[in-house]
């Protein structure tokens, strides 16, 4: 699990608890849970399932001409480490400290990309691949989710700022072999931003698309289409 600290959705410093998987720990995971499965179908590798290079997911990112007029790709801006805390969420401590300071160990294999969207405000929309096992991306994302879910309200504290925190399970799209979704909720400052973040396995590939929930839900079957 990884804390990042980042300018999101229009508001300076906030703090996005985000997943992602690519950065989840590489350790063994559990498995998924029943609710987050495909029409029954186990989270098992077949010969197809072989993970792929960061080379080949790079390729399989949305561009602006996927996302249609008004988006502009933003650079890719160096990961930031402040201290973070978590209180009032003891299943996100139990991921581990590194997983709450954001030095949790990373899957090699990822590839990522950030949009804004010149049509509003709260308008940018993160993408991010990874490939792994399937053993792997099934259960590291699902204990993620059931621990970020589990937590209905809790708080975050970056440096010396407190931010207020609420999570909510979503109904994850009919997408790929296994899904998940969230809707997180930032308070900060007086400001109130409501950011969803939906995760689609397809074989040894797992995507993780954040953002506007408008956004992420206008995105997500395309982003799906183009694995």
């Amino acid at each position: 699990m990884r804390v990042r600290v980042a300018t999101a959705l229009g508001l300076t410093a906030v703090t996005v608890l985000t997943l992602p998987a690519c950065s989840t720990d590489t350790t063994e995971a559990k498995s998924a849970s029943p609710s987050s499965t495909r029409s029954g179908k186990p989270a098992t590798a077949d010969q197809n399932d072989a993970p792929l290079p960061s080379a080949a997911l790079e390729e399989r990112l949305l561009d602006v001409s996927d996302l249609g007029s008004g988006y502009t790709r933003k650079p890719e801006r160096p990961a930031q480490h402040d201290d973070v805390t978590v209180l009032g969420c003891p299943a996100l401590n139990d991921l581990g400290g590194a997983g709450a300071t954001g030095d949790s160990l990373d899957f090699p294999r990822q590839a990522k990309a950030t949009f804004t969207y010149s049509g509003g405000s709260n308008s940018e929309v993160f993408e991010e691949l990874c490939s792994d096992t399937v053993g792997k991306l099934s259960g590291g994302t699902g204990q993620i989710f059931d621990a970020m879910t589990g937590c209905p309200e809790y708080q975050v504290l970056v440096g010396g700022t407190a931010i207020d925190m609420a999570t909510q399970k979503m109904t994850a799209p009919q997408l790929g072999d296994e899904g998940w979704s969230q809707l997180l909720t930032f308070s900060a400052g007086g400001h109130d931003t409501a950011m969803k973040q939906t995760a689609v396995r397809d074989g040894s590939v797992l995507l993780i698309i954040s953002g506007s929930p408008a956004l992420v839900n206008r995105h997500i079957a395309k982003a799906t289409a183009a694995r």
